[in-house]
């Protein structure tokens, strides 16, 4: 059997590899058509080709050759089928909202498609035209189709609006594009419950490397479907996703508490994900502290001065801590009993006394909470700086080794500069014909080291990316059985060791079926563009 995924594997690689370059193009051939292409707009602007060559990462850039300004799904296929014209000598590259990390959107010498542009909140002719939730009796529930390119957070005010309803799975931040997550898997707190955004998807449009639109879902295209949720952009681009929906609570209980020893601390995460029904948390997620930074760390903006820590009981406690987080949604028909509710899920755990911090807040700010501190950053010059993350999913199995070599051997005390994420999951939330890659154990934990170099700041950004190629290769020489979520490898050996032979022969099969030319997010660094045969002049008129 593995002789065979071997061999299929190597055809599959010799049908999409190169031996050289995309043939070069001048920008007078995109643009000889004028500005306007394809009902969309093609810009070699520097403000434009500026903005396309960075991302949220800061670290890494690379100048396309042009970008593309679509105004729906038919330009997006215009221009990759024009590419794909050429022969595979045009790459293309889909373009969010920028907040890759490592320059997975970005495509040096090819075009990069804006997607941010295709509709626009503030646009009143595209407002009207927009999609209104809709109720299925066949899935029981209520869904909305979005433009690929929209952001989370105009998604959750347009659905509130009409009918009162949200998004069952988050992300912590919700100023992503619906199609940049959907290619990652896109998770926060509530993925224990209901698993990440791509779980929670019925339907998708997207435009193949081959310039081709294809709806496709569980039951239609089901391949193309399940390969691109979590399939890093390598199949096609999203113009249209059906996110399921429900009813949105109006409040939040939102808690925290605070722990010294880390085998309490993650036997309560995982006790919490455990729980179903009614009696559980909404929301369980975690963060790594230093004891004495406790005040300054970035996200103590939670205790205001009407709830102000009381330090008095951690004197004795230095070094890490940790913090559980917590919420417990409710609306007006549950008020009454919300504080009976979280009293008796607060007695069940182990945290430090005289630790625990709560706040009421709306549920729209809950979910909007980054966003309200990243304008303080931005008001302080601390938003615009290289962003050194790594996000990593951790079996449960081995975490408690992984606390002894990191938080306290190769950062020991140093977790300032960003928050570090830490909270479990439950594998089977996950539908495993996605392309995202998990640990093979049930419960996994997300560990996330969202730090920032600041100028001036303790640790500049060498001495952060090193701590990250040191926290790589322990996972790596203990035989932790970690994988990157958002991964950034720097081989194809080394990718394909990411999804493991079974996997990676099922995702290099889906490469060269919806792009056999490997024009498609080259910024990932999966696949290397196929060779550039004797290719025609780019017309984006051809349909």
């Amino acid at each position: 059997m593995a002789r065979c995924l071997v061999f299929v594997v190597f055809q599959i690689y010799c049908l999409i590899s190169t031996v050289g370059l995309p043939l070069p193009l001048d920008p007078a051939e995109l643009l000889q058509l004028g500005g306007d292409v394809g009902g969309g707009r093609l810009s070699v602007h520097p403000a434009d080709l500026r903005e396309a060559s960075g991302d949220f990462g800061g670290f890494t850039r690379a100048e396309p050759l042009a970008v593309y300004h679509p105004r729906g799904a038919g330009d997006v296929a215009a221009l990759v089928r024009a590419a794909y014209s050429r022969g595979g000598g045009l790459r293309v590259s889909a373009r969010g909202h920028g907040h890759s990390i490592s320059g997975q959107a970005q495509v040096p010498g090819g075009v990069v498609v804006d997607m941010s542009h295709g509709w626009r909140a503030d646009d009143a002719k595209h407002a009207a035209a927009r999609a209104l939730p809709v109720y299925s009796p066949a899935l029981g529930g209520h869904y909305v189709d979005v433009w690929g390119g929209e952001l989370w957070i105009d998604v959750l005010n347009w659905t509130l609006a009409h009918g009162g309803l949200a998004p069952r799975s988050w992300t912590d931040y919700l100023y992503l594009s619906v199609g940049g997550t959907l290619s990652n898997a896109g998770i926060s707190g509530q993925a224990f419950h209901h698993g990440p955004q791509i779980s929670n998807v019925y339907e998708l449009d997207l435009v193949t490397g081959k310039g081709e639109t294809v709806t496709c879902s569980a039951t239609t295209n089901p391949d193309l479907f399940f390969g691109a949720l979590g399939g890093l952009g390598q199949f096609g681009i999203i113009t249209r996703a059906r996110i399921a929906l429900e009813p949105a609570p109006r409040k939040v209980r939102w808690i925290r508490a605070l722990y010294s020893n880390f085998t309490e601390f993650t036997a309560d995460q995982e006790r919490l994900i455990g729980q179903h029904g009614g009696r559980r948390f909404d929301y369980v997620e975690g963060f790594v502290v230093a004891a004495e930074g406790l005040i300054n760390n970035w996200r103590s903006s939670f205790f205001s001065p009407q709830n102000p820590v009381k330090l008095s009981s951690l004197k004795q406690h230095t070094g890490v801590l940790y913090c559980l987080e917590i919420t417990k949604n409710y609306d007006e028909s549950t008020a009454a009993t919300v504080d009976q509710e979280v009293d008796a899920l607060l007695g069940d755990l182990n945290f430090l006394p005289g630790t625990v911090f709560t706040t009421d807040l709306p549920y729209v700010d809950f979910l909007d909470r980054v966003h309200k501190a990243e304008l303080k950053l931005r008001g302080k010059g601390m938003w615009e700086v290289p962003h050194p993350w790594l996000n990593l999913f951790v079996p449960a199995s081995r975490i408690a080794d992984f606390d002894r070599a990191v938080f306290h051997g190769i950062l020991g005390s140093r977790t300032s500069g960003g928050p570090i994420l830490i909270y479990p999951m439950n594998k089977h939330k996950w539908d495993p014909r996605s392309s995202v890659v998990t640990p093979d154990e049930e419960v996994f934990y997300l560990v996330a080291f969202l730090r920032s170099a600041l100028p001036g700041g303790a640790q500049t950004l060498e001495e952060l990316a090193r701590q990250n190629r040191q926290i790589l290769d322990f996972c790596a020489q203990a035989g932790i059985g970690a994988k990157q979520y958002l991964p950034n490898h720097k081989s194809q050996p080394d990718w394909e060791a990411h999804f493991g032979p079974a996997r990676w022969a099922r995702f290099a099969s889906l490469k060269a079926q919806f792009d056999p030319r490997a024009m498609l997010a080259t910024g990932q660094g999966i696949f290397r563009s196929s060779p550039a045969d004797s290719a025609p002049p780019l017309r984006l008129s051809d349909s």
